[in-house]
C-alpha cells in the first residue's frame, strides 16, 4: 500500500467514519479534513477534528505505518508543531510530541470498504496496457465525457507553456513565435529540431521580405536548412543554389549541417524536402499568418491556410534530382489537421487566455471538435477497450490521460477510478 492511497482516503473520506476512536482511545470526529499541502511540511493543513470534547484546527500527516513519522525525522522538524492529527493504515509505535505527550492517532486499518481496497491493490498490480483496463469500457458516458472535458482543457494548458515560451523569446511578437512553433510541427516528431533550428537561424522578417517570390523563398529555405551544398544535375536546385548565395550574403546567414535532418523510415510524402517545400509556399500565400488565423471561423477557413500548392518542380519531385511517379505533392488533409491541433488551437487558446478574451478560447475548443480524432497506436489502444474518439478533442484528451495518468499510475486523480468502486 502506497501512502497516496491514504491520503485519497482522507482527502475523500472514503473510510468507514462511524464511531471514529484514536488508537489511545479518544473519540474523534471529523469536521474537515483539511487542504492539501503540495509544499513542504504536513500533508494536509487547516483541518479541524473534535477529540472527546475538545476542538483541534490544525495540520494532519499521514503515513502507512506510525513510525514513519521518525524515519522521516518529523520529530526534529518544527513545521510538524501543529499537527493535530496522524493518520496511519499501521499503528506500529507510539509517537510523541517533543513535550512527552503522545500524539493522536487514526488508524484506517479495518475501515476501508473490502471492494475499494481491491480495486486499489489490483490498479497498482496491474501491468496491462492500462491499470483500468479491464473496467473503462463501464465507465457511465456522462463521466467518461465530464472527465474529458477537464483533461482537454488541461492538455491545451500544458501546450499553451510552450507558447509562452516562444512569446517570451521572441519579445511577445506573436506572429514570430507562431512562426518558431510552426516550423518544429512541420517536423512531425522525427524532423521537429532541424525545424526549429531552421526557424532560429532564418528570421521570419527576412522570409517576409522576399513573400513576393516563392522562388526566392524556396533559395532561402532549402539554403539555410543546407540542402544546397551539394552538386545538382538538375537546373531548379541549381538555380536555387546561386540564389542563396546571393540572399546568403545579403542577409548574413550560417546554414545548418544537411546531416541534422532525418528520412529513415519514413514515407516519401513526410520527407523534410518536401515540408521544406510546402513551408515555403506557406510564407509565400500568406503574410500575417497569425492574424488571419485569429479571424478564422469555421475548420474550412483554417484548412485552406495551409492547403497552399507547391512549386512546380515538386509536383514531381520528393527530393532534388530524383523524379518521383506521383504527381502534385500538395500538404495532405492528415498533415494540415495535424498543424491545426498542435499548432493553431493551442496559440488560439493561450492568445485568449492572456488578452482576456475568452472566444478565442472557446473557438480553439470548437476547432477541435470539428476535427477528426487522430489515428495513432494510443488512440488505436483505447478504441481496442471499447473507448473510441469522436473527434480531435476527445483524441486530444485521451492522449492526456493515457501520457500523464494511467502512465504515471495517477489512479487515484482520475475519475474513472471512482467507478471502480
Amino acid at each position: 500500500m502506497h501512502e497516496k492511497f491514504l491520503h485519497y482516503l482522507w482527502r475523500w473520506r472514503r473510510f468507514d467514519g462511524q464511531n471514529l476512536r484514536t488508537t489511545d482511545g479518544q473519540y474523534l470526529e471529523i469536521l474537515h479534513p483539511g487542504e492539501p499541502n503540495e509544499h513542504a511540511g504536513p500533508d494536509f493543513l487547516n483541518a479541524r477534528i473534535r477529540l472527546n470534547e475538545t476542538l483541534w484546527a490544525g495540520a494532519v500527516e499521514i503515513h502507512v505505518r506510525a513510525s514513519e513519522w521518525l524515519a522521516h525525522r518529523h520529530d526534529t522538524d518544527r513545521a510538524y508543531d501543529n499537527v493535530v492529527l496522524h493518520v496511519v493504515f499501521e499503528p506500529d509505535q507510539v509517537i510523541r510530541r517533543s513535550s512527552g505527550e503522545s500524539l493522536p492517532c487514526l488508524s484506517l486499518h479495518g475501515r476501508i470498504p473490502p471492494k475499494l481496497l481491491e480495486h486499489y491493490l489490483r490498479l497498482e498490480h496491474e501491468r496491462a496496457w492500462i491499470p483500468c483496463a479491464w473496467f473503462v469500457s463501464q465507465v457511465p458516458s456522462i463521466v467518461l465525457n465530464n472527465w474529458l472535458d477537464r483533461l482537454l482543457v488541461e492538455r491545451l494548458e500544458q501546450k499553451t507553456a510552450q507558447v509562452a515560451a516562444w512569446l517570451a523569446e521572441t519579445g511577445h511578437h506573436w506572429e514570430s513565435a507562431f512562426y518558431h512553433a510552426l516550423a518544429r510541427n512541420y517536423g512531425l516528431i522525427v524532423n521537429t529540431d532541424p525545424f526549429e533550428a531552421l526557424a532560429r537561424s532564418l528570421p521570419l522578417p527576412v522570409l517576409v521580405r522576399q513573400r513576393g517570390s516563392l522562388f526566392q523563398l524556396e533559395a532561402l529555405i532549402f539554403g539555410q536548412a543546407g540542402f544546397l551544398e551539394a552538386s545538382f544535375e538538375d537546373e531548379y536546385p541549381r538555380a536555387l543554389a546561386r540564389e542563396y548565395a546571393h540572399l546568403r550574403r545579403k542577409y548574413c546567414l550560417t546554414p545548418l549541417q544537411v546531416s541534422m535532418w532525418k528520412f529513415l523510415r519514413m514515407r516519401p510524402g513526410n520527407f523534410p524536402t518536401l515540408r521544406l517545400a510546402q513551408f515555403a509556399a506557406l510564407w509565400q500565400q500568406s503574410g500575417a499568418l497569425f492574424g488571419q488565423i485569429l479571424d478564422g471561423q469555421q475548420l474550412r477557413d483554417w484548412e485552406q491556410l495551409f492547403a497552399v500548392p507547391v512549386s512546380e518542380y515538386w509536383h514531381t519531385h520528393y527530393l532534388f534530382d530524383k523524379p518521383s511517379a506521383t504527381q502534385t505533392h500538395h500538404p495532405g488533409a492528415g498533415f494540415i489537421h495535424s498543424l491545426l491541433i498542435n499548432t493553431v488551437a493551442p496559440f488560439l487558446f493561450h492568445y485568449g487566455k492572456i488578452r482576456f478574451q475568452p472566444a478565442y478560447q472557446e473557438k480553439a475548443v470548437q476547432l477541435l471538435e470539428q476535427l477528426p480524432p487522430e489515428d495513432n497506436a494510443v488512440l488505436r489502444g483505447w478504441q481496442q477497450l471499447g473507448v473510441a474518439a469522436r473527434d480531435a478533442f476527445q483524441s486530444q484528451a485521451l492522449l492526456q490521460l493515457k501520457t500523464q495518468y494511467c502512465e504515471q499510475k495517477r489512479c487515484l486523480e482520475c475519475a474513472v477510478f471512482s467507478c471502480a468502486l
